[in-house]
């Protein structure tokens, strides 16, 4: 029989100085051992309920609260959030500010040291191995990879050894291979060492995969928990409160919308209930989308190099001999692990930095040899964090600052960026102070109010629900008719699937690959060296040896759809 190890009940908050109930008489029950995903949409309660079962809430956090938290048998309104964090591990969505000491040891060992504990060292060793990080235990913070930050916070708290983790969007800022690892470990943690995992996601896929349980938050309420299977089943719970099931799930829905216990929700369920549509390509053409060849060429980079010092005056390569060319009407996705040079590349690009070696010409200047302010004139970096692009106290302000620093009349064109990115309830606003979804809108909207040639964004759909990732994805669409090229670094493979005409892939500084997304995605050997992971449909179609591989839903039932009119089953 399960045995409860939390157990929320009735419980409602208001914020301080709030004037909305953000949770409403919540009710849940988490039993141990239990590996549970928390989703819902923006504004649901998600973190707010996770708040109360370390403490935060009712005790940092001191608004109106009702209601109980029983975590192992403890009041956490009677407690403190000293002993529940014992108790209970939380690492939050922007983990790197839980990283305070120079080293990683230094940082696991921090908490098990402030706590008093004799074997602080002994309990540090232990988390660094059993999340595979002893041999870098000795390296500096700043010297990680995204996904080594994020495993080092997670064993920051787990060397308190604490029965239950909390964590908040896992995989958000991560490239695919950090992100499943960052699972991997996470169910380990479950079924070896008995921990009782609570995550909040928004990738469904993930949850089919490590999560054994699901339950789904709408407005400040638990709606449900299910076993993860009859969950993510309950198609229209979820897409109407704008969550996307997996994309096998949305297949087998189109292809037949059968009852609901007969949808599968991994990869390997999937490949058993299409294994019928396997169809044979002998005779077929492969649909390949011309390349811009013809198009003028807005970027060219000859040899670049770009070197760093570590603390010991070593140098540190970032960007290898880089040979790239960028012309007119493309839709470029830069991927590659965390470390690879993206973020770099973009910014040699902006003038941000000057290379340390190499040469390049952006439209009619010469890379080396221009100053940033002018490079700004035919370039837009939208940093990958929105929020570095408000620099006044409006987005009013911040959208005409070029043109009032160059005395350009663009009041025309200014509020048409305005309509077509919808910001009008948010004009008059603090681009420091609104929502997630309309920070990325507003953000993208400044860098098109320069009215670049060359617009290029870090991240765009990083951290964004559904609903507004989908409302990102029209935006960059609507900004690729607006500029003469759009360059998007990005881990989100679904978006280079679906947007992207064209795909470059960095490991180690150097480009591995530049070509069309399909072609990259058959690569595996590629895919594997940059620790990339294709979607759950492009996986599905090489499992079942589609050719050309689906990038999308739409293209997969195009497959299924025909092999149906044909009669092969």
């Amino acid at each position: 029989m399960s045995e409860p190890i939390i157990t929320i009940e009735q419980v409602s908050f208001k914020y301080p100085g709030g004037s909305e109930w953000v949770l409403q008489d919540s009710s849940l029950t988490v039993n141990k051992g239990e590996f549970l995903a928390i989703i819902g949409g923006n504004g649901s309660g998600k973190s707010t309920l996770c708040k109360t079962i370390n403490g935060l809430i009712p005790h940092y956090y001191t608004g109106d609260f009702e209601g109980s938290v029983l975590v192992n048998g403890i009041n956490t309104y009677e407690s403190t959030v000293s002993v529940l964090s014992q108790k209970v591990g939380y690492v939050y969505q922007d983990f790197e500010n839980q990283l305070m000491r120079p080293t990683v040891f230094e940082d696991v060992a921090f908490a098990p040291l402030n706590f008093g504990e004799p074997n602080f060292k002994e309990k540090a060793e232990w988390a660094l191995n059993v999340l595979g990080l002893t041999n870098i235990k000795d390296k500096s913070i700043w010297q990680l990879s995204g996904g080594q930050k994020h495993l080092t916070a997670i064993a920051g708290v787990l060397a308190l050894n604490p029965e239950i983790l909390i964590i908040d969007e896992p995989v958000a800022q991560l490239d695919p291979h950090h992100a499943k690892e960052i699972y991997e470990k996470l169910k380990v943690l479950q079924q070896n060492h008995g921990k009782t995992i609570i995550v909040i996601e928004h990738h469904t896929e993930f949850i089919a995969d490590f999560c054994s349980d699901v339950a789904l938050l709408d407005q400040g309420g638990v709606l449900w928990k299910h076993d993860v299977k009859a969950g993510l089943q309950r198609i229209d719970d979820l897409l109407v409160r704008q969550i996307s099931p997996p994309q096998v799930t949305q297949a087998a829905v189109s292809a037949h919308n059968p009852s609901s216990n007969e949808l599968p929700i991994t990869i390997h369920e999937a490949a058993d209930y299409f294994r019928k549509y396997k169809r044979n390509d002998a005779g077929k053409e492969k649909h390949v989308p011309p390349l811009n060849e013809k198009t003028e060429e807005l970027v060219r980079l000859e040899h670049v190099s770009h070197y760093a010092k570590s603390l010991k005056n070593k140098k540190h390569v970032i960007l290898d001999d880089i040979h790239l060319s960028i012309r007119e009407r493309e839709r470029i996705a830069l991927v590659g692990t965390n470390g690879a040079g993206k973020s770099t590349l973009m910014k040699s690009l902006a003038g941000i930095i000057k290379p340390s070696e190499g040469t390049g010409q952006i439209g009619p200047f010469e890379l080396e040899k221009t100053s940033l302010e002018k490079l700004s004139q035919v370039v837009a970096y939208v940093f990958q964090n929105p929020e570095e692009m408000f620099i006044e106290d409006s987005i009013s302000k911040d959208l005409s600052f070029f043109a009032d620093s160059r005395k350009l009349k663009m009041e025309e064109f200014l509020q048409q960026l305005v309509t077509s990115f919808r910001l009008e309830k948010v004009i008059d606003k603090d681009g420091r102070l609104i929502s997630g979804g309309q920070q990325r809108r507003s953000a993208l909207a400044i860098g098109l109010a320069i009215q670049p040639s060359l617009l290029m964004l870090d991240e765009p759909t990083a951290s964004l629900d559904v609903k507004s990732r989908q409302e990102m994805v029209k935006t960059l669409h609507q900004a690729s008719n607006q500029v003469k090229s759009v360059l998007i670094a990005t881990h989100d493979m679904q978006l280079v699937a679906e947007w992207a005409s064209r795909v470059i892939v960095m490991d180690k500084g150097k480009i591995i690959y530049d070509g069309l997304p399909v072609d990259m995605f058959a690569k595996d050997y590629i895919c594997d060296l940059a620790g990339l992971i294709p979607p759950q449909i492009v996986q599905l179609s090489n499992q079942l040896k589609l050719d050309p591989v689906a990038l999308s839903i739409s293209d997969f039932m195009n497959h299924v759809e025909m092999e149906e009119s044909y009669g092969v089953r």
